[in-house]
């Protein structure tokens, strides 16, 4: 049994500086505190510093032996998996999300971007039932090679007849050509003065 018990003010102290440690130092300040202890003095420093048996254990085994200058936290393959590797369809439901959001640069194919900001991509993934952070976005905007892209004009400079309907009949014959086996080219030119 324990001879010694800390006041509970230095508990309180103690408790206070080993939630400010990173894991490795939490479980290695853990195994410390126990070996000044002696016997029955892990189950009281798990107590104090709400922590886990294994993990004083191991933070006393890693203080006992050699201690390593690596500054990984924690293990090759430790932590909590990424949401885009564990979501399933999480690719095809952003694939589908940027189908009619996706421009690129007919000089280099390996360039595209998208009008959708971050949030705009979160908010259609909510409306989809998933909920995805715009970190997450982010992510899978890296992954699938894609940038972002801000319109430079925001407010027409004239108003032009028909305009609404020009962009209705260039919808409707990309949704007739996208399940044909023809190409899908977007041009944007200018009418020239004769």
């Amino acid at each position: 049994m324990l001879y010694t018990k800390y006041p509970e003010e230095i508990e309180k102290s103690m408790k206070k500086f080993y939630e400010t440690l990173n894991e490795k130092d939490k479980r290695r300040y853990a195994g410390i505190e126990t070996m000044k202890l002696g016997y029955g003095g892990q189950s009281y420093i798990c107590k104090i510093l709400g922590c886990d048996a294994d993990t004083v254990k191991k933070g006393r085994e890693e203080f006992e032996g050699e201690l390593s200058s690596d500054e990984r936290i924690r293990n090759i393959g430790g932590g909590r998996p990424k949401i885009i590797e564990t979501t399933e369809n999480i690719d095809e439901v952003f694939l589908e999300i940027l189908r009619t959001h996706t421009a690129g640069n007919p000089m280099d194919e390996k360039v595209k971007y998208t009008n959708l900001n971050r949030v705009e991509i979160s908010k259609r993934f909510t409306e989809r039932n998933m909920e995805v952070s715009e970190h997450v976005v982010k992510q899978l905007l890296d992954k699938h090679g894609y940038g972002e892209r801000k319109m430079q004009k925001t407010k027409t400079m004239k108003e032009v007849e028909n305009r609404n309907e020009q962009f209705e009949n260039i919808a409707e014959i990309r949704v007739k050509y996208e399940n044909s086996a023809n190409p899908i080219i977007s041009l944007d030119v200018k009418k020239k003065k004769k």
